[in-house]
């Protein structure tokens, strides 16, 4: 690694604008359904409720959120054109010539929607709200299922016209459903495990989105000046609800014309371990859980009470720390997707750290829970949170290492590595801290996973 290559930082697959556009668009639907009913009346249509909060509102907080982000993405980025969508628009193969693998690759697709509709019917707490509005997300698929379907074969003939290789990981798994020759093992592993993230992390994001979008339409805003710790809480609910929203686009938008596609999905076992024992129903940080850490804790509120600057002081800690957060899925734009590479970002608060949200959400839940203070006084209940709090964050560190074992099988997120162990602001810090005993990291290795 020459210190030329390590001192300039690769460029991000994706803009800032990208996510900014998307936030537009939230921000203006959310005070557009604030205000539902005041507009009917002034549009002529009177007698509508005077808040939009219910689910379907949160659903056109997507499409909102989500829009922008397309336009963007096209008309300013213009992403359709990269190389990396493996899409070439001056090629128009003939119909004839590409009818036979849009068959075989629609059968892969459909058969893939059933294995997931098959493990959505057997999966008892998809149908239940125990964790989420999982019942809510069901619905949804059920309605799209018909729309999905249809609409399948057209898109995908259309752009098996234009792919340079059309023959991806559907292909080869409709090749061998249907017994053809030619198909590979890899590609369909690959395949499966990519729409496996999908189905999983999409049921639980649309199952929370419309509790937060709710909360923040009917907050009420009389509280800014009755209860200051309320102006610390509503920031930081509000900027969950732009991690939820943006996330949700992000899952449903996997799309080679946006550039957005999965390129590969982790194929290590221990990184789904890692990630997937942070959700339910594998989640062990939930109350009464092995990694529960909150066992006779109280709010940092209530511990400050009667401090005004100590809570002024605390809860603007917990919103930068939030807004670090958010600000993290906002950079990632239309590509939020655990598991997967989407393309390597190195912009916004990737310039920091690689692992922003991480680092973020870890050092706001010591914050916010206080673990070793509890409210028995017991020194042995002190000591067990926080000894389980470090676990979490353990967890957290063991994601981004199995990310990153995944993600170095890219060239340019090696380069990035390079670049952020020698100048993203963490290292920096850590170096400085260590006196200068915390040396360079060497970058380890990675095989090679095929795209899909």
């Amino acid at each position: 690694m020459s210190d030329r290559a390590s001192s300039v930082r690769p460029a991000s697959a994706v803009g800032i604008g990208v996510g900014l556009s998307g936030l537009t668009g939230l921000a203006i639907w959310v005070m557009i359904a604030r205000n539902f009913g005041a507009l009917a009346d002034i549009l002529g249509f009177p007698g509508l409720p005077e808040r939009a909060s219910g689910p379907n509102a949160a659903l056109l907080g997507i499409i909102a959120c989500g829009a922008p982000m397309i336009l963007w993405s096209l008309l300013i980025e213009k992403v359709h054109r990269r190389p990396s969508t493996g899409i070439d628009w001056s090629l128009k193969r003939p119909l004839a010539d590409v009818v036979d693998i849009s068959i075989v690759k629609i059968t892969g697709f459909w058969a893939t929607w059933g294995l997931i509709a098959a493990v959505y019917a057997v999966g008892r707490f998809w149908w239940s709200t125990r964790f989420a509005d999982y019942p809510f997300s069901m619905q949804l698929f059920e309605i799209a299922l018909v729309p999905l379907i249809v609409l399948s074969v057209p898109y995908i003939v259309w752009l098996d016209r234009h792919l340079i290789e059309p023959k991806d990981g559907a292909w080869h798994f409709g090749a061998w459903i249907a017994g053809r020759d030619g198909w590979d093992r890899e590609m369909i592993h690959h395949h499966l495990r990519a729409w496996a993230v999908k189905g999983f992390f999409l049921a639980f994001m649309l199952a929370i989105v419309p509790s937060g979008f709710s909360t923040v339409v009917n907050f009420d805003l009389s509280e800014i000046a009755r209860n200051p710790v309320w102006i610390a809480s509503a920031l930081i609910t509000t900027m969950f609800l732009v991690d939820v929203q943006l996330a949700t686009v992000g899952y449903l938008l996997t799309m080679r014309p946006l550039d957005s596609h999965i390129r590969t999905a982790n194929p290590y076992l221990a990184g789904w371990v890692a990630a997937l024992i942070c959700y339910p129903p594998f989640t062990l940080m939930n109350g009464g859980g092995p990694l529960d850490y909150q066992v006779g804790t109280a709010s940092w509120s209530s511990w400050f009470a009667g401090y005004p600057a100590l809570l002024a002081i605390w809860g603007a800690l917990l919103v930068v720390l939030t807004g670090v957060y958010a600000y993290a899925t906002v950079a990632i734009g239309l590509r939020f997707s655990n598991l997967t590479h989407r393309g390597i970002l190195t912009h916004g608060p990737y310039k920091w750290t690689r692992h922003p949200a991480y680092l973020a959400k870890n050092a706001y839940w010591w914050a916010a829970t206080l673990p070793f203070i509890v409210t028995s006084g017991s020194l042995t209940d002190a000591l067990r949170n926080s000894a389980l709090m470090a676990l979490v964050s353990a967890v957290y560190y063991w994601r981004a290492r199995t990310e990153e074992k995944h993600l170095l099988a890219d060239p340019v997120y090696q380069a990035y590595y390079d670049w952020s162990e020698e100048n993203a602001v963490w290292r920096r810090f850590l170096r400085k801290f260590s006196g200068g005993r915390l040396g360079q990291r060497t970058r380890p290795t990675a095989e090679i996973v095929p795209a899909e």
